[in-house]
């Protein structure tokens, strides 16, 4: 972990706590909340709090992960640099969603950039406390190998959209994801809906495993459709369910006939 808070000189030092929307981001995860409540109070009472501006780097490639992380509010982005030097966007992380787990406890040196995307903070669990945690609750290591499993089913579960799934239908399917994990949650039927994060084109074709001229052509061809909008605040969905539908035909359209 690169980032750390940033008192003021003459500001006493105080450790940072989650706020109560902070901790609830944290609490309705599914996998935390499937955690024993000891174990869940031993990761908040052992947690270091982080408060980041936009941009700010928390791990960098090439260097090795010494905390275990979650994300409280805010977003976090993920990249990796490859040999040519060409920088790809491999994901964003929502509130609630643990993360570096493996890199901690395998202890090589990280193969991706994360830093703040907007106002973001952190809880951060120490190397030594996370040990420390599967040393004392039992239940905890098999809960982490649930944790692992879920991140690889979800990678296992893109590489098959980037292998059987044209660019419009990954794009359409994407921006629903991520309206769904990062857009408001309080809109009524029918009403448009912001995407929740301002992404550049090229992160976006990152995130597509595409090139950033066939992700504007394809954006464009959405928004000439009426299903989305590109505004200069980020992108907005209008009609959610023919994003669904045009993913669900692309979807049928793979399947081999019996």
């Amino acid at each position: 972990m690169q980032a750390s808070p940033r008192p003021s000189a003459d500001a006493p030092l105080q450790r940072p706590l989650l706020s109560a929307q902070e901790r609830e981001a944290i609490d309705r995860s599914a996998w935390f909340a499937s955690l024993p409540p000891s174990l869940r109070h031993d990761i908040f009472r052992l947690g270091h709090v982080t408060r980041l501006a936009h941009g700010d780097t928390i791990v960098e490639q090439g260097n090795p992960i010494h905390d275990w992380f979650a994300c409280a509010s805010g977003a976090l982005r993920f990249r990796r640099t490859t040999s040519a030097g060409r920088r790809v966007t491999l994901a964003y992380v929502e509130p609630g969603i643990w993360v570096g787990e493996a890199e901690v406890l395998y202890g090589r040196p990280c193969t991706y950039d994360a830093h703040a995307h907007g106002s973001t903070t952190l809880l951060s669990v120490p190397e030594i406390a996370l040990r420390s945690l599967l040393q004392q609750h039992p239940t905890f290591g098999q809960a982490l190998l649930t944790l692992q499993a879920r991140s690889m089913r979800s990678l296992y579960l893109m590489m098959e959209d980037v292998a059987t799934l044209p660019l419009r239908a990954r794009l359409a399917k994407q921006l629903l994801h991520l309206q769904e994990r990062f857009g408001p949650r309080d809109l009524a039927a029918g009403e448009s809906r912001p995407l929740g994060l301002s992404l550049a084109q090229d992160e976006l074709a990152g995130l597509l495993g595409g090139s950033r001229q066939r992700v504007n052509v394809e954006l464009k061809w959405l928004e000439r459709h009426g299903l989305i909008s590109v505004r200069p605040r980020g992108i907005e969905l209008h009609d959610v369910q023919g994003l669904r539908t045009l993913v669900e035909q692309a979807t049928a359209e793979d399947k081999p006939e019996d």
